[in-house]
């Protein structure tokens, strides 16, 4: 068993590596976390993890730069089934589109748009940072079992995704108005706020989603 963290360039790769560590040895989990530019690491692992820092745009030339690995991710997650997460801009990723300095394709595994937020408070400022409350949307689902009533995560963005089914939505928060925080459907699941900096909460969050066997 293995967890691959995508390294494309984008996203704070030793904190989010250490945070997958630490919930595998809590747990005592038999897993080794890799931290991968080779589409054959992915391949092989049982887990998949795409973070993300940035813009859209961006992170999505840098994926689309490493050879062969947009076809591994589309092999392993879409055609044999495996666990993904997608953090930050690596969950905006799923969308259709996004919309962050132009129009962009994402990778469409969750129909919607990536747009910039709108508070309906003109004093909330943007990007959104923080500390926030989750709203779990499907209390039902395997990685969100540890997430207790007033449980809070760490966020740190200007865009959100907007699905276009709400039954991709499995949690909000509030700012301004309901944001999306996290996303999924079969075996793919996102978030938008980051749980390597979300303290007890996303190292539980993780630890579910390493245990996740959908």
């Amino acid at each position: 068993m293995s967890v691959a963290i995508i390294d494309y360039g984008s996203g704070n790769l030793r904190s989010a590596a250490k945070a997958f560590e630490r919930a595998v040895a809590g747990n005592g989990l038999d897993m080794d976390v890799r931290v991968t530019a080779d589409p054959a690491v992915v391949n092989a692992a049982s887990h998949i993890v795409l973070p993300g820092v940035g813009a859209f745009a961006d992170c999505r030339q840098g994926l689309e730069a490493l050879p062969g690995m947009v076809e591994a991710l589309e092999r392993t997650v879409l055609h044999d089934g495996r666990p993904f997460l997608g953090i930050c801009v690596g969950m905006q990723l799923l969308a259709t589109t996004g919309r962050e300095h132009g129009v962009y394709p994402g990778l469409g595994w969750i129909a919607g748009e990536v747009v910039r937020l709108t508070p309906s408070d003109p004093g909330l400022k943007i990007p959104h940072m923080g500390w926030n409350e989750l709203v779990p949307a499907a209390s039902d689902h395997p990685v969100l079992a540890g997430i207790t009533p007033g449980a809070h995560a760490y966020f740190v963005h200007s865009y959100g995704i907007v699905p276009e089914s709400s039954s991709a939505i499995l949690a909000t928060c509030d700012y301004g108005g309901a944001v999306t925080a996290i996303v999924g459907r079969d075996n793919i699941i996102g978030t938008q706020f980051h749980p390597e900096k979300s303290q007890a909460v996303g190292l539980r969050l993780i630890a579910d989603f390493l245990q996740w066997r959908p």
